[in-house]
């Protein structure tokens, strides 16, 4: 089901990233560290009771900085393009000023549904300035300490309360895959491509999210769901100012996909931001190809020297293929599916207990750990738990043995007997005494 949409816009300092990881139930940093990869996290889903929803963070704004038009425009667009419910978060310790007055304005004007957040009310300044806030003239104002745990409960209650419950979609046996990457990198141009090459366009019908269009369509007899993160947007190009605002678009695809392609452009060249999306879909456990786009001088030589750079700053990621295309001139179009269908076979596979233990036997073997404080790691069994990502499931004498080297150390030797190309794998380690 499509899952409604909450942002929390402010001025600085008023609590909403705090706010956003009390809502999430963990805590999510404003920078977070994966293989090799560090990226902002703004967005996030949400459960509370029979509820799901998404929720997103927004930086904050202050009309006396020198570039603030750009920055209100971007916060305000998202909110008003994006959610369903916002949280106009307010510092109770403070009066309201200029910015509090300036995105009333523009909140007023979007026709959505607003909840002013009196944050930090453990305070005596709050009972002083608690009844200005009336004076912005939204219907709904609630009362909170975000510090404190106060009024989150409530707050929730009320977010929630016109929300439908939430229902887990059908079964959709159906392979999705979505198109991710920086604006302007052809992604729209890839997809037109690949349904170009077959001419059996199916359907389209209206995405999950409101950024992302999902096309029906047939290769090879089986029917596939492609996802264009780009969209039919009205006001696209202002999230693409700022250019992690587009990670929003790409995560809900990534949600929703088995496999994500990874697109980059040839002429550009490899970007930060690239790389924080490939972040995204390794933390999400997705099956992942990276098809560099705008090949149209495409030389060997060219090629070798790109895919060197590539496999460079995409250390984290050694298992993924790379293919080489140009959307514009059609060229080697036709070499995507075979990937996106391998990554996701390899992405389900099953493997016998009998094998994996044999592997990770002779792996053992191999290389003894080494002892620490006289203990030393021994591994009795190993299982596969799940898929999409395949987890597997060691059974040892004591996990906090497992050094992060090691770990490697046994996902290449899993990798180096099965083909596990184009998926991320999980190692989980278990006492034997947690059976």
């Amino acid at each position: 089901m499509k899952l409604k949409t909450v942002a929390l816009v402010g001025r600085p300092n008023v609590g909403k990233s705090t706010l956003f990881n009390k809502l999430a139930h963990e805590k999510i940093s404003i920078v977070e560290n994966l293989p090799g990869v560090t990226r902002d996290r703004i967005y996030t889903e949400v459960d509370y009771l029979d509820y799901k929803f998404n929720l997103i963070d927004t930086g904050g704004i202050d009309i006396s900085e020198g570039n603030f038009n750009n920055l209100i425009e971007i916060q305000v667009n998202i909110a008003i393009d994006e959610a369903d419910v916002i949280l106009f978060i307010v510092d109770s310790k403070e009066s309201i000023n200029a910015n509090d007055r300036y995105l009333a304005n523009v909140l007023h004007k979007s026709n959505k549904r607003v909840i002013v957040v009196f944050n930090k009310i453990d305070n005596k300044e709050s009972e002083v300035h608690k009844f200005d806030y009336y004076e912005l003239g939204f219907k709904e104002i609630i009362e909170i300490s975000v510090e404190h745990g106060i009024g989150i409960a409530n707050l929730l209650d009320l977010i929630v309360k016109d929300f439908p419950k939430y229902e887990k979609e059908e079964d959709d046996n159906r392979i999705k895959f979505s198109l991710i990457g920086r604006p302007n990198v052809g992604k729209s141009s890839l997809v037109n491509a690949i349904l170009g090459n077959e001419k059996v366009l199916v359907s389209n019908i209206a995405g999950t999210t409101r950024d992302a269009v999902d096309t029906n369509f047939k290769y090879q007899g089986e029917e596939y769901v492609i996802i264009d993160t780009a969209g039919i947007r009205k006001r696209g190009k202002i999230y693409e100012k700022i250019e992690k605002y587009s990670l929003l678009r790409s995560l809900k695809a990534i949600d929703r996909s088995d496999v994500c392609l990874l697109v980059i452009d040839y002429l550009d060249g490899i970007k930060e931001h690239d790389k924080h999306i490939a972040g995204m879909a390794l933390e999400k456990g997705k099956a992942l190809v990276i098809v560099v786009n705008k090949c149209d001088d495409y030389k060997d030589d060219k090629k070798r020297e790109f895919t060197k750079l590539l496999q460079s700053e995409f250390q984290f990621l050694p298992y993924v293929k790379i293919v080489f295309v140009s959307a514009l001139n059609k060229k080697r179009i036709h070499l995507i599916m075979p990937e996106v269908l391998a990554a996701y076979e390899n992405s389900i596979k099953r493997i016998q207990t009998s094998v994996l233990n044999e592997i990770i036997t002779e792996a053992y073997n191999l290389n003894i750990p080494p002892s620490y404080k006289g203990k030393r790691l021994k591994i009795y069994y190993v299982v596969e738990e799940d898929i999409k990502p395949p987890k597997f499931t060691f059974f040892v004498n004591n996990k906090n043995l497992v050094h992060f080297s090691y770990y490697r150390y046994l996902e290449n030797k899993l990798r180096e007997n099965i083909d596990l190309t184009g998926t991320p794998i999980i190692l989980k380690f278990k006492n034997r005494s947690e059976k």
